[in-house]
């Protein structure tokens, strides 16, 4: 007799982000037994997200894709290379605000091709991306620390050297699980 092959679903990875003990602009990212040190917004995590709040939201966020400045490090993310001429629009009122968007570019904007190495590898998360909510908060990404792990604008921030031993694990739709 034959039996049915059933289409194997795959669950997607979970990241975990949470506040560090003692200080809500330092986070503890964790996948299955692995945990390590991040950096988060200047504001710590709110459920009520808003656009220059410096807050990390407190969320389910998919990972989308990503950027890097060189070559591409072992992933299954779609990660594209950074040019100079790639900025990031911020600005509510405008019709591309949380997109990418390319120089020239009037509007508030960052640059996604920084001098402070941040982006080097920048991976995009869906907040307010989907369905974009003027002021809901744009540019939330999971990125590059600064320093020895400086608060973000809102982003979620880890060294160099974990964002070598996390991409392999990620892939397109993996969630990141932001909680108080």
């Amino acid at each position: 007799m034959r039996q049915k092959r059933e289409k194997q679903v795959r669950k997607p990875k979970i990241i975990t982000v949470r506040a560090a003990p003692g200080d809500r602009r330092r986070g503890l990212v964790s996948i299955g037994p692995l945990v390590f040190p991040a950096a988060l917004g200047r504001s710590g995590i709110s459920s009520r997200k808003r656009e220059g709040d410096g807050a990390t939201p407190l969320s389910m966020m998919r990972l989308i894709s990503g950027f890097t400045r060189s070559t591409p490090p072992a992933t299954r993310l779609p990660l594209i290379s950074t040019r100079s001429d790639m900025l990031w629009c911020d600005a509510p009122g405008h019709a591309s605000y949380n997109r990418l968007v390319r120089a020239p570019f009037a509007a508030s904007h960052e640059k996604m091709m920084r001098d402070d190495g941040l982006y080097n590898v920048c991976l995009v998360m869906n907040w307010n991306i989907t369905s974009r909510k003027r002021n809901g908060g744009s540019a939330i990404f999971f990125h590059l620390i600064r320093g020895h792990y400086e608060p973000t604008e809102g982003c979620i921030a880890v060294s160099p050297q974990t964002m070598r031993r996390l991409l392999p694990l990620m892939e397109t739709g993996t969630i990141v699980r932001v909680v108080g």
